[in-house]
């Protein structure tokens, strides 16, 4: 049986790619630069439950996700989690924040209604991150 991301990230997510372990999933919420981290392993609902090899795997792809992120958004802080307490499977949000921001310094959860991007503001944002991979520090 193959990997399925779980319909609310198929309904909430915006494929941008993937890295070695993580398929890359931009949220289709405007208000904020949002990403999720997915591990692209079957009935996966914790970090726990990920072998040694591959929780060491999500958490090097985190943090080089998280470092592009801030190059690409210059944001004032980042907000990386994985709750799952609505959507089982494990994932692991990567919000870029602003001082700025309309849900600042809250939680941007239930804040504020989504946005959604134009197809524009899609491809802008894959150019950033491609972009913003080339720049981070050896």
């Amino acid at each position: 049986m193959s990997f399925n991301l779980h319909p609310d990230l198929v309904r909430d997510g915006i494929d941008l790619g993937q890295l070695p372990l993580c398929r890359i999933l931009l949220i289709n919420d405007a208000n904020y630069p949002w990403f999720v981290l997915v591990p692209q392993r079957r009935n996966i609902r914790d970090m726990i439950d990920l072998t040694e090899d591959d929780y060491t795997q999500l958490y090097q792809e985190s943090r080089l996700f998280s470092q592009m992120l801030m190059i690409a958004f210059k944001g004032d802080k980042l907000n990386v989690a994985a709750l799952g307490n609505v959507t089982p499977q494990l994932h692991v949000h990567h919000i870029v924040r602003y001082h700025d921001d309309i849900a600042w310094p809250g939680p941007i959860w239930g804040k504020h209604p989504a946005k959604p991007y134009s197809p524009e503001q899609i491809e802008g944002i894959r150019q950033k991150i491609k972009g913003a991979l080339y720049a981070i520090p050896a």
